[in-house]
């Protein structure tokens, strides 16, 4: 599939989506093909097409999230307990060099890891967070670009090679498109300034639930439930199935499982059952 049109099946997906979540994306559609402007190089075949247009148009939407928010507006809370919206535009930055170094391991063979230690990591969040707004929004700004273009110039027989995530899982750097797109969908929910899972694509809301399901498996985690999306045709039967049932929309869901809180879930008892984490 050519990323053009892996593009015009996500638009088509997230226009689908309802009003407000049409809205938000087409202007995240439009801002993005603006930017790419006409005679954009393409990727090359082997590259990872679907999930290369997922992670852009996350990137996009972020973006237009981002400019909403004042500069004074940076140092409010994010969702995320203890992260203000500038530590978390931080990471997001900082991650999108962390991926690229993970495209040049791909290329050279020379390995460079994501993070030199988590320690490193999280210094480097806090210096981020601490720049002046004018500078974290370029941090973020070029940090997307120079791994875009990394992408881009990636080979055929490059995007089959293996390296190793932060988490010290080893991957096909092909996988490194979808740790960027949900990392800036899920994020861009996270700057708490007007959007929700609601407005997210519903592909991406399917594929995001099959991540977490997928991680649980990976560490062994006991989970026995049921989810019952009740805007999906099919249950997700997790563990034995033993569980109770958990049933709301596919968006709410997606924000209980990714940690972000239980709303509008229909489920025994007072509270649904705890989870362990995403990541």
């Amino acid at each position: 599939m050519s990323g053009d049109t892996a593009a015009a099946r996500l638009d088509g997906a997230a226009g689908g989506a309802g009003t407000g979540a049409g809205g938000e994306l087409a202007e995240a559609r439009a801002a993005l093909r603006l930017r790419q402007g006409a005679g954009l190089r393409e990727d090359a075949a082997a590259a990872p097409h679907a999930e290369l247009a997922l992670a852009r148009l996350g990137t996009a939407f972020f973006a237009r999230r981002l400019t909403r928010l004042e500069d004074a507006e940076l140092a409010g809370p994010s969702l995320l307990p203890g992260w203000s919206r500038a530590a978390l535009v931080a990471h997001v930055g900082y991650n999108a060099r962390a991926l690229t170094r993970l495209v040049a391991w791909a290329e050279t063979g020379v390995e460079t890891p994501m993070y030199a230690s988590p320690e490193q990591r999280a210094r480097e969040i806090e210096r981020g967070a601490s720049l002046p707004p004018r500078a974290l929004r370029a941090l973020f700004a070029h940090s997307e670009v120079h791994l875009n273009v990394a992408w881009r110039d990636l080979p055929s027989a490059a995007w089959s090679a293996e390296v190793v995530t932060a988490q010290g899982r080893t991957v096909p750097v092909s996988e490194t498109a979808w740790m960027r797109a949900r990392e800036v969908w899920v994020h861009a929910v996270d700057l708490a300034n007007g959007v929700g899972f609601g407005e997210l694509p519903p592909e991406l809301l399917d594929r995001l639930a099959a991540d977490v399901l997928a991680g649980w498996r990976r560490r062994g985690e006991r989970v026995a439930l049921t989810l019952v999306p009740t805007d999906r045709n099919e249950p997700l039967v997790v563990g034995d199935g033993s569980g109770p049932e958990v049933v709301g929309a596919q968006a709410d869901l997606v924000r209980w499982l990714t940690g972000r809180g239980a709303r509008r879930l229909t489920h025994p008892g007072d509270a649904p059952p705890a989870l362990p984490r995403w990541l």
